[in-house]
């Protein structure tokens, strides 16, 4: 009897490799294998609409139990995975039991970068990654009056976003001079830098955090490099997060900055895929590259199911993201690194708005403000390589879908 396909993580990626495994014809057993207590469900309103109540758990839940049974899939949930034989073709889970596989995709997804400081441990201090963060962050935001964001990111601006609208007084700590830096232009972040100030955050910038405040083993601020104390009964971080590629790298599985993989998801190990946010994608000029988004999650996992079959299939669409921010949806594709040219199409104070970025005369990424149309256009033209000049971009009465053909 075959061993079947293995999937662990039992997220968006591992969803999408089980599932297009069916849709491609493949009828022997699929295994998925998740660590938390309840199957795959949707992450990204864990920071937005779920904190504010405003989405329900239910609608969260991605596929019932009993949807992936009709399709003959194993749905495990507590399940942790210890190590890989791959000799054996062989994973070891926690409970002291063993699975073999013909096939393994490993989408055990990321985990947050821990707060090197003393008191990290304390009650009401939490990162957001899981369900079960997002559930005892809604929880304390009913009783807390002083909130303190450390990371001026996606995650910690969304956070603050809803912590304002319960009214709860906000504080965003950013070790950067300008909020969401890695990302976006100076301008898109002066735009968010009003844009909080305006809805009564105090943003900090340039905030060193040197030590938390801890009394009766709660937090109660905040302190500074430069003396500063910011009173906290609630501290979320949003520092970053970290693969989760342990399991493949003590396997001898090729890791760097990720599990290693190339444009069809597979792994230094030819009976092994990976797909989303664990993963690092070793690109044409030999560095490596992280996404952390649904759609690398879903084409990741539509490649590697593929893979796993005997066929190639490329991910190749340029990749985009979004973060909403009170009335505003801030929609982004390409990737900006390298850029030399922004240009600005429409107007900021408007709250509508998109920001092209060149690099030598060539458009490589567009950030859209509560411009929808306009994005789906600006993913059209990248994907098609097609790039408008910075005049044209910059020319409201352009057509910028007219350059489709």
């Amino acid at each position: 009897m075959s061993a079947g396909m293995v999937i662990v993580g039992a997220g968006l990626a591992g969803l999408t490799v089980a599932e297009t495994l069916r849709a491609e014809g493949y009828a022997g057993p699929i295994t998925l294998l998740g660590d938390e207590p309840h199957g795959p469900y949707h992450r990204p309103p864990l920071s937005k609409g779920y904190l504010l109540g405003e989405t329900q758990e239910a609608q969260l839940v991605m596929r019932a139990p009993e949807l992936l049974a009709k399709k003959n899939i194993t749905l495990k949930v507590g399940t942790g995975v210890t190590a890989i034989d791959r000799a054996a073709q062989r994973i070891s889970l926690a409970d002291g039991s063993t699975l073999d596989y013909d096939g393994l995709a490993l989408c055990t997804g990321s985990r947050l970068r821990p707060l090197p400081l003393a008191g990290a441990d304390a009650r009401g201090v939490f990162g957001l990654r899981s369900l079960a963060d997002s559930r005892a962050i809604a929880a304390a935001l009913e009783t807390a009056r002083n909130v303190v964001v450390i990371g001026g990111g996606f995650i910690g601006l969304e956070v603050a976003s809803a912590a304002r609208k319960k009214d709860k007084a906000v504080t965003v700590l950013e070790a950067a001079d300008r909020l969401m830096a890695r990302v976006v232009a100076p301008l898109i972040s002066r735009f968010y830098l009003d844009l909080h100030s305006g809805h009564g955050v105090d943003v900090v910038l340039g905030a060193m955090v040197s030590e938390l405040v801890v009394a009766d083993g709660h937090i109660a601020a905040v302190k500074t490099k430069d003396g500063r104390e910011f009173p906290a009964d609630l501290l979320v971080v949003g520092i970053g997060i970290l693969p989760n590629a342990e399991i493949a790298q003590a396997a001898g599985v090729e890791c760097s900055g990720g599990i290693v993989v190339d444009a069809c998801s597979r792994t230094s190990d030819p009976a092994i895929v990976a797909a989303g946010d664990c993963t690092a994608r070793r690109m044409a000029d030999g560095t490596f590259r992280r996404l952390e988004s649904v759609q690398n999650a879903v084409e990741q996992g539509k490649s590697a199911a593929a893979a796993l079959l005997g066929r190639d299939r490329e991910f190749n669409a340029a990749p985009w993201f979004w973060s909403d921010q009170y009335d505003v949806k801030l929609q982004m594709v390409g990737l900006t690194a390298g850029f030399d040219q922004v240009v600005t199409r429409g107007e900021p104070k408007g709250n509508k708005f998109s920001t092209f970025y060149y690099k030598g005369g060539k458009l490589i990424a567009i950030d859209s403000l509560n411009q929808p149309a306009e994005h789906l256009t600006g993913r059209k033209l990248l994907d098609k390589g097609v790039s408008p000049t910075p005049e044209q971009a910059a020319d409201i009465a352009f057509a910028l879908a007219g350059l489709l053909g």
